[in-house]
C-alpha cells in the first residue's frame, strides 16, 4: 500500500509539473543536506574542512561556527574565510542537477534562504532570488553606505594565509568607505537590506505578479519550520488565493498541506534525493512509451 501511495506521489509530482505553465520553487537547508552539504550537522565534510576549528573551540556544525564569538578578529575571520573557501569550491550537489532535470523545459523561477550558492551553482542567477543573502558577497559591518561587494579574491588571500586558526590582522577586510570590518552579505544583526536586496525581491515578486493567473506549482523543497515566514507560509496563502494554483513540499520531516489547501496540494514526506531520482526514472520511462 505504501509503495503505492508513493508512486502515486511521484506520478502526482511529474504531471503538475508538466501541466504547469510556470512554476516557483521554494528551496531551503533541506536541499542542500540532502545533495551532502548539512550546515546543521556534525559530518565527515564538517570534519574535513572545519575540523581545526570543531577541535580548538567546540564547534558542532558550520552554521554555528558563523555564530560562535571567537576571542579576536583574526579566529573569526580565519573561520569565515574557510566557509566561504568551502562554497567557493563546493560543486552543484546532486539534487540541484536532478531538479534541473525536472524543471529545464519549463518556466520556472527560484526562491530560496540558502546562503550556500548551490542553486547559483545550477542555475542562471536571473532566475533566483537570495533574498537571505549569499556568501559570495561583503557589506560594510556598520553599513554606512548601501553596497554589496564579490569577495573572491579577497577570501583566497585570507584562506591561503590562515595560520592555525588565525588570520594576519592586516588581512581583515575593511570597507572602502569608512574603514570598519566588513562583514558576509548573510542574515545578521548587520544583514544590509539596501538595492541588491530590493533587488532580489524585485524579481521574485515580478514572475509571481507575471505568473499569479496562470497554472502555477508552488514547489517547496526542505523547507523547515524554523523560519516559515519566508517561503512555507508564502507559499500556502498564494495556493490558496490563487486560482490556478497547486503546491507540493517535498520534506522528509516537515512536509504538510494546511486542510485550508489539501485539494491543491501533495505532501510527499520522503528523502529529496530518492523523489527526485524516482521522478526521473519515470519520466523517462514515461517518455520512452511516448516514443514507441
Amino acid at each position: 500500500m505504501f509503495d503505492q501511495l508513493y508512486q502515486d506521489h511521484i506520478e502526482t509530482l511529474l504531471q503538475k509539473i508538466e501541466e504547469a505553465d510556470a512554476i516557483v520553487v521554494g528551496g531551503a537547508a533541506g536541499m542542500s543536506a540532502a545533495a551532502g552539504y548539512n550546515w546543521y550537522k556534525t559530518d565527515e565534510a564538517f570534519l574535513r574542512h572545519f575540523g581545526k576549528f570543531a577541535e580548538k573551540y567546540n564547534i558542532e556544525s558550520i552554521f554555528y561556527g558563523f555564530y560562535y564569538n571567537f576571542s579576536t578578529r583574526e579566529e573569526r575571520w580565519a573561520y569565515i574565510a574557510s566557509l566561504i573557501k568551502f562554497v567557493n569550491d563546493s560543486k552543484a550537489g546532486h539534487t540541484y542537477l536532478d531538479l534541473l532535470q525536472l524543471i529545464q523545459e519549463k518556466d520556472y523561477f527560484i526562491v530560496t534562504t540558502n546562503q550556500d550558492t548551490q542553486f547559483s551553482k545550477a542555475f542562471s542567477d536571473k532566475k533566483v532570488s537570495t533574498f537571505q543573502g549569499d556568501w559570495r558577497y561583503f557589506q560594510c559591518s556598520g553599513p554606512c553606505h548601501d553596497q554589496v561587494y564579490d569577495n573572491k579574491d579577497q577570501i583566497e588571500k585570507m584562506y591561503a594565509n590562515i595560520e592555525g586558526t588565525r588570520i594576519p590582522t592586516d588581512l581583515i577586510p575593511k570597507c572602502p568607505k569608512c574603514g570598519q570590518d566588513m562583514e558576509p552579505w548573510v542574515r545578521s544583526r548587520v544583514f544590509l537590506e539596501g538595492s541588491f536586496f530590493r533587488s532580489e525581491i524585485t524579481k521574485y515578486q515580478t514572475y509571481i505578479m507575471k505568473n499569479k493567473y496562470k497554472k502555477i506549482l508552488f514547489l517547496e523543497l526542505g523547507v523547515g519550520t524554523m523560519t516559515p515566514m519566508f517561503i512555507k507560509e508564502p507559499f500556502w496563502e498564494m495556493t490558496y488565493s490563487l486560482p490556478n494554483a497547486y503546491y507540493i513540499s517535498i520534506n522528509p520531516e516537515d512536509a504538510m498541506v494546511p486542510r485550508e489547501i489539501e485539494e491543491k496540494g501533495l505532501a510527499i514526506s520522503e528523502g529529496i534525493a530518492r523523489v527526485f531520482q524516482d521522478a526521473l526514472k519515470e519520466k523517462s520511462k514515461i517518455g520512452r512509451l511516448k516514443v514507441l
